[in-house]
């Protein structure tokens, strides 16, 4: 894995862990929520595929989106 698809995990991972706070949820396991943060994060690539567009703009609105 690359090094630039590491760091949007990271910033998935943050975002997630962010919602889940937010929502006053507990947070899963690490390892559940970053393997949720990689699907995302490939959710974004694909998308970005299709359409064109910034991953971490993506990102931002798949998360927004999960409400």
């Amino acid at each position: 894995m690359g090094l630039i698809r590491k760091q949007e995990e990271k910033f998935a991972l943050k975002l997630l862990e962010w919602r889940y706070k937010q929502h006053d949820l507990p947070l899963p396991e690490k390892q559940k929520l970053q393997e949720h943060a990689a699907r995302i994060v490939s959710e974004a690539h694909a998308i970005a595929r299709e359409r064109g567009g910034n991953v971490i703009s993506i990102l931002k609105d798949l998360m927004a989106s999960r409400r």
